[in-house]
């Protein structure tokens, strides 16, 4: 039986919490005995507790930017961070002034993405200084922080916790449009302290991206539930990875014979192509990745009622432009996923410049 606790609670109490939660916010969360066995038990207990002095430096910092949006995903490999870094690349392509925050501590990509490797960061009077991919665009992340791009970050929660309330609250980022944050996949230390060190400063909301496949869905209503528990608006939903795109001309075709030896006939194909239907040569190549195909989000989003932002196909070249940290926009070789892309940002944009969303 747990003890009871008279005081109310101190912040938030998680919807699935023990009876008697002392609050998120507590010194005691995550440590008093009616903590024990809950499910938000490890979460709690390493997260930042009681009013922290810095918020109000936080909120000082943030009041020069217009929108804050998240990045996010149920699970890793869904093409989340390639989302971020071509959104900051759309949005600064239209004039806007944008910077793009990296939270993601132990697998920091962005760097690589935007093409900054190798890049450090600099400190002025004003605090540290993003580093620029064009003059309205600047990173913060801590890769830019290792000596080995290839040396691994093995930090407990709180000093994950420390450097993110640096980038929000020790970087010059300006006056910016949108700040971009880029966070790791899953509900865990990196996406409560982000909350609650801009919680004072107006997000706009989050974009979760996922793919079709159900496995990724699952853990996609789990962060959907997550942005509830901590009073963040859904923006919307991406399905990345909708279906393998590419250009006819650039596609690879094989033959396997009865004794599974592979051939190469892309030139054969071709040759037949260009004397019989050259026209053709400009198509694009479509065909579904996942089980089921397309359309698992879009039904999701129905279900449980958010916004659905649009599907995103599975492009070799934006694969490409990712690892060569470059935007896939004006790029004749992206235009495969590069209009989807457009469509889905400018429902972002109007969304945001709205002040829409939805509140799950």
């Amino acid at each position: 039986m747990v003890e009871k606790t008279e005081d109310a609670p101190v912040g938030a109490v998680p919807e699935d919490a023990n009876q008697h939660c002392p609050g998120t916010e507590a010194e005691q969360a995550g440590k008093a005995s009616a903590c024990e066995g809950c499910p938000n038990q490890q979460i709690c207990a390493t997260a930042p507790k009681g009013p922290d002095p810095d918020l109000v430096a936080i909120e000082e910092r943030m009041r020069t930017v217009k929108h804050k949006i998240l990045v996010l995903s149920g699970k890793g490999g869904v093409g989340k961070s390639t989302f971020a870094a071509q959104l900051s690349f759309a949005l600064a392509g239209l004039d806007k002034q944008i910077g793009l925050l990296d939270i993601d501590i132990c697998g920091p990509s962005i760097p690589k993405m935007l093409g900054l490797e190798g890049q450090e960061i600099h400190q002025s009077n004003l605090g540290w200084s993003p580093v620029y991919v064009e003059d309205n665009l600047g990173v913060m992340s801590i890769g830019f922080m290792l000596p080995d791009p290839d040396e691994a970050v093995i930090w407990r929660g709180p000093r994950k916790n420390g450097l993110i309330k640096q980038f929000v609250k020790d970087v010059d980022w300006g006056d910016l449009d949108y700040l971009v944050v880029d966070a790791p996949p899953g509900t865990s230390d990196e996406h409560i302290s982000i909350m609650q060190y801009l919680k004072a400063s107006n997000v706009d909301g989050a974009i979760i991206v996922t793919t079709p496949q159900e496995v990724s869905l699952i853990d996609v209503r789990k962060e959907i539930n997550f942005c509830k528990k901590v009073g963040i608006k859904v923006l919307g939903v991406v399905e990345n990875m909708s279906e393998l795109r590419q250009q006819l001309e650039s596609a690879e075709f094989k033959s396997v014979d009865a004794q599974g030896e592979e051939q190469d006939v892309t030139n054969e194909v071709l040759d037949v192509l260009k004397s019989h239907a050259p026209h053709l040569l400009s198509s694009f190549v479509a065909t579904s990745v996942f089980y089921g195909g397309a359309g698992g989000a879009e039904k999701m989003c129905k279900q449980i009622k958010v916004p659905f932002l649009g599907r995103i196909p599975l492009d070799p070249k934006l694969g490409k432009a990712a690892d060569e940290g470059r935007s896939c926009f004006g790029d004749r070789d992206c235009s495969a996923s590069a209009a989807a892309l457009r469509t889905v940002i400018n429902r972002i944009l109007s969304v945001t410049e709205k002040g829409a969303g939805v509140s799950v």
